[in-house]
């Protein structure tokens, strides 16, 4: 019979291969250390801009691995706010909105603070503030009481993908977690956030929301790495990216006797290639703010400005204008008339490719 790595005497001794993975957390450490530098040297209207965008990114990829998807406006629109970020055309988001931004934030913001069961309870209530998830009544703010399996396929025919720690043991095991997390040891804070994520899921502590929990805890652990509260990476939305290998690496180093070399370099990497892709996301917003510096005496209304930056920030699909009306709540002439000032005032124009609807992008500038 094949045992889960818990069921090992001494299970949470984890040990690892350092030569195998020395050289990607070497990489690793670099990239962290460029992109910090390379972010010093902006201002600091960019500096903001480039945290509410990979925060805004974080909160809404971590909810997306489990399948729920959250309203980017209303994600951008909560963090803002409780960072006294000033944005155009705010949206007023829901209540499960603010409960993940309430706990990502808490993680990033306040990374210096130890982590209690208090605080972990808090980050539960806040993940299901209906004490529901989905039509499923759970116990919100505490742990467990409940045995806890992780199975798929028809009935009869189920696949079992893990089985939890009892839920007899829990209590006693994140009291053994959350010390360890605490304490200052000798691994690095990217390892340790590495070994915080796998050891977490393990345990799988709560009824429900213990992979966004482990996602944050991981963000909490790379700002000590970082030492800081600016935030230009997004691990969550490279994990989506790879979400397949996510799953088939923790349930394969689920069963391994205490090595955890192989999730350390599967979570090396993929840090790497979320580091990587930052700096597509920093050229965006450095490219955005050039922008209203280049036009900071440029009239324009609220809804312009408000288009604008959507273009700026990620914008779905194609611009047309009935697309701008629905955006900046006008009627249809108005936004005819918005989109003709702006391609008069060379901000705007049309795309090439003509077609029955017509099609709007921002010029060079």
């Amino acid at each position: 019979m094949v045992k889960y790595i818990y069921e090992y005497k001494n299970w949470t001794n984890f040990t690892w291969r350092e030569t195998d993975i020395n050289a990607l957390f070497g990489e690793v450490r670099n990239l962290q250390g460029k992109i910090i530098g390379q972010m010093n040297t902006l201002g600091f209207k960019t500096k903001e801009e480039a945290t509410l965008a990979t925060l805004t990114l974080d909160v809404i990829k971590s909810s997306e691995i489990e399948g729920e998807k959250l309203d980017y406006d209303q994600v951008r629109s909560s963090i803002a706010r409780r960072l006294g970020i000033k944005i155009a055309g705010l949206n007023t988001p829901n209540r499960n909105v603010e409960g993940v931004v309430e706990m990502m934030l808490d993680a990033t913001q306040n990374y210096q603070k130890p982590l209690t069961p208090k605080r972990l309870f808090g980050w539960h209530s806040a993940l299901f503030p209906t004490g529901h998830s989905g039509m499923n009544k759970i116990k919100v703010g505490r742990y467990r009481t409940g045995e806890m399996q992780i199975v798929s396929g028809a009935m009869g025919k189920e696949k079992d993908h893990y089985q939890a720690v009892p839920a007899i043991k829990v209590k006693k095991e994140m009291d053994k977690f959350l010390k360890w997390f605490n304490e200052n040891s000798p691994i690095d804070h990217v390892l340790k956030a590495a070994i915080a994520h796998f050891w977490f899921i393990i345990i799988h502590p709560f009824d429900d929301g213990n992979g966004r929990i482990a996602r944050a805890m991981s963000d909490l652990m790379l700002a000590r790495a970082d030492k800081t509260t600016e935030r230009y990476y997004s691990m969550s939305s490279q994990i989506l990216v790879e979400r397949k290998q996510y799953y088939e690496m923790l349930q394969k180093v689920q069963h391994s006797s205490g090595d955890i070399t192989e999730w350390l370099d599967w979570f090396l990497h993929c840090l790497k290639n979320s580091l990587t892709a930052t700096e597509t996301t920093l050229q965006k917003v450095s490219r955005k703010t050039e922008f209203w510096k280049v036009h900071e005496n440029t009239v324009f209304n609220e809804r312009q400005r408000i288009v604008l930056n959507k273009l700026f920030d990620g914008f779905d699909g194609k611009l047309k204008s009935s697309k701008w009306a629905k955006i900046s709540k006008c009627s249809p002439d108005s936004a005819l008339r918005d989109i003709k000032d702006l391609i008069e005032k060379g901000i705007l124009r049309q795309e090439q490719q003509g077609g029955r609807s017509t099609n709007y992008e921002l010029a060079d500038f």
